[in-house]
């Protein structure tokens, strides 16, 4: 009934980074439907009083027509370890609630936390995150994401990273990286590049 979401967090009573998803959702909706999108979430989006001071995770799901929306508290994941999987045929531009293509790959992560999907010999994302790598110097995000996350966008713009064409063979060059998206406040805690497994 309703193929297509946003997911927004709130945190301490405030809606974060909301122009970012509104932003998505009328290219999202654009792409989908050919025309432009009816809602603003701006005038959509209200909370119960009581979550105010825990983080939210907020589900906006809509169709053409119509829309719902639910709350959750925000329960994070203890992400670690991603295992290497390939799909050059996968697509996720837009953020969609049929997930099956993605849920398909994560029945491949072995004993890793995640997934690294890799399409056509390029670096794209993790399961339900965009990722960025430190070189020594810079913290840069492949070019060839799956989706656009928000917070990708927002760091993007702040500058604090970069685009860069990553291939799957050049993760050796990197130190570190971390998963990013909306739920998460900039870059959270580095991980070691040898937590990305080829085999487990």
């Amino acid at each position: 009934m309703y193929p297509l979401l946003e997911s927004i967090r709130i945190e301490n009573g405030i809606v974060r980074n909301l122009s970012y998803h509104q932003r998505r959702l009328e290219r999202t909706f654009l792409h989908v439907y050919g025309e432009p999108a009816p809602f603003r979430l701006e005038k959509l989006i209200k909370f119960p009083k009581d979550l105010s001071a825990d983080k939210i995770k907020l589900r906006f799901l809509y169709n053409k027509t119509s829309f719902q929306y639910e709350t959750e508290k925000y329960r994070s994941k203890n992400i670690k370890t991603l295992k290497i999987v390939e799909d050059d045929t996968i697509d996720y531009c837009c953020k969609k609630t049929d997930r099956r293509s993605i849920d398909r790959l994560m029945t491949s992560k072995g004993e890793c936390d995640d997934i690294l999907i890799v399409k056509n010999g390029f670096i794209t994302d993790a399961s339900s995150a965009n990722i960025v790598f430190f070189d020594g110097k810079e913290w840069l995000t492949p070019d060839t994401p799956l989706l656009e996350g928000t917070c990708r966008a927002r760091l993007l713009e702040s500058g604090k990273i970069k685009e860069a064409t990553i291939r799957v063979e050049q993760l050796p060059l990197y130190q570190s990286f971390c998963l990013i998206n909306a739920m998460m406040e900039g870059f959270g805690f580095p991980l070691p590049i040898t937590n990305i497994k080829y085999e487990i």
